[in-house]
């Protein structure tokens, strides 16, 4: 009995050990994270795991693949100093109204999220692309909500972007205000927030409260809480 018991236990080692040799990568959460990795809770997980070194060479990987235009910034001091920042410029084929300030894994998760998710759920969803996206900034050197009793806002180590409408490639304009409210839109918005969640370690919208009626936080902190 103890021999058949030891036949089967090794059965069931050789087998886990075949197939985590030939498992993908993108299955495999101890994997280096490579840019074309489908989304899943695996994705989120190396992505919140990656060390400085990675990520920055995965920025510059979706540099050359035009996923992203980022380039570095020099380090800032003050109240709330900056250190390896980048500034994002756009995201390939989808524009930005202005630049801003990313830390290496804002401007990494956003550039994933913008591929992904966000392109093909426009194309989905809405029947054409999207080209632009409007943001309201990243870095703010403030507390949350301003309160001086409060700690730090991630917007204060451009930790976090709010995006306020997204333009598409037939002259439509969708702000999250007026969208979030249209039933034409809603469900295309919603889907929007809800795929931040493998990417982002936060994403609140107009539901969270009244402060982001007119867009999405979109954060670092966390591990994917998306409401």
């Amino acid at each position: 009995m103890r021999g058949k018991s030891l036949i089967a236990l090794s059965s069931v080692l050789a087998l886990i050990f075949i197939g985590y040799r030939y498992l993908p990568s993108y299955y495999n959460p101890f994997a280096p994270l490579q840019l074309n990795d489908p989304p899943g809770r695996i994705t989120q997980y190396k992505l919140r795991r990656l060390s400085p070194q990675a990520c920055r060479a995965l920025l510059t990987e979706a540099n050359q693949q035009q996923v992203i235009s980022a380039r570095p910034v020099a380090d800032s001091q003050g109240d709330c100093p900056l250190s390896n920042v980048v500034r994002v410029q756009d995201f390939g084929a989808v524009k930005l109204n202005s630049s801003f300030l990313a830390s290496c894994p804002l401007a990494l998760s956003s550039a994933l999220f913008v591929q992904q998710q966000a392109r093909p759920l426009t194309e989905r969803l809405m029947g054409s692309a999207l080209v632009r996206i409007d943001h309201l900034g990243s870095y703010a050197c403030r507390n949350i909500y301003n309160r001086a009793d409060a700690r730090r806002s991630e917007h204060a180590s451009a930790e976090a972007l709010d995006i306020s409408a997204f333009h598409l490639a037939n002259g439509q304009q969708v702000t999250v205000l007026n969208g979030w409210r249209q039933a034409r839109t809603q469900p295309w918005l919603r889907a929007m927030l809800s795929a931040s969640c493998g990417y982002y370690g936060n994403g609140l919208g107009p539901e969270y409260n009244a402060a982001h009626a007119n867009h999405f936080h979109l954060g670092m902190r966390g591990f994917g809480l998306c409401r």
